[in-house]
């Protein structure tokens, strides 16, 4: 049976984020696990070796972050990502890809499909533990620009997509604004960037993200690449 939401706020304050690993390989979720466990405020709550697995102890303890493989038997990551955040229960769960190559179809794909970010499995420890972290609070992880593509032929390596509806839209001000985040900046690092007060950026951040059709910041990135405001190997 599926638990109800936990109470946030009280939750926290004893251990944060809970994690599920889904990943096909045991060495690989033993890793993870270890190095999450060491953590004092995070815990894994479940390991699942198929993307079927996934979906079903996602939504059966709603954790925080989900780790998910994107090559696994039978589902694979991208299904199993979107079938989590398809259901409503599990509207605050964070879906984070994690894969051997930072291959550009299968990042767009998983925050088409609603991931949260991508991490590679070479991740130093602390960046993946930052990650996890930084997802739980609903931050968008993506790999630097300059970085993308290195599985996929090398830099640049981006299937050709069609325009992205509401890019016209946009007003000046937006589009930087759309810009600084596809740089992976903050709220915060955008207001001093641009010289704006960080409440201006978050509502301009609100008016891109609807009029893209955006659901969360990893997709604006994602829109930023394929409507060409920004370009693979643009410093960030």
């Amino acid at each position: 049976p599926r638990r109800a939401p936990p109470d946030t706020s009280a939750r926290r304050r004893a251990y944060a984020p809970d994690v599920v690993l889904a990943d096909d390989q045991a060495l690989v979720r033993g890793g993870f696990r270890a190095l999450i466990d060491s953590e004092d405020d995070m815990r894994v709550v479940a390991e699942a070796a198929t993307g079927d697995d996934a979906v079903r102890l996602a939504l059966e303890h709603l954790p925080d972050v989900v780790l998910m493989d994107i090559r696994m038997p039978g589902l694979d990551g991208l299904e199993a990502t979107r079938r989590i955040v398809a259901d409503r229960a599990a509207s605050h769960v964070h879906v984070v890809v994690v894969t051997t190559f930072e291959l550009d179809e299968y990042v767009t794909d998983a925050i088409r499909g609603g991931a949260s970010g991508f991490l590679v499995k070479d991740t130093e420890p602390v960046d993946l533990v930052r990650a996890v972290r930084g997802a739980a609070r609903g931050a968008a992880l993506l790999p630097p620009a300059g970085g993308r593509g290195r599985g996929a032929g090398g830099a640049g390596a981006t299937r050709a997509v069609g325009p992205v509806r509401g890019v016209e839209e946009l007003t000046p001000r937006e589009h930087e604004v759309l810009v600084e985040v596809a740089g992976g900046l903050s709220n915060e690092e955008i207001a001093g960037s641009l010289f704006l007060s960080e409440s201006t950026v978050k509502t301009h951040v609100s008016r891109v993200m609807a009029k893209l059709g955006a659901r969360d910041r990893a997709q604006l990135v994602v829109a930023a690449y394929e409507s060409g405001v920004v370009r693979p190997g643009w410093a960030g």
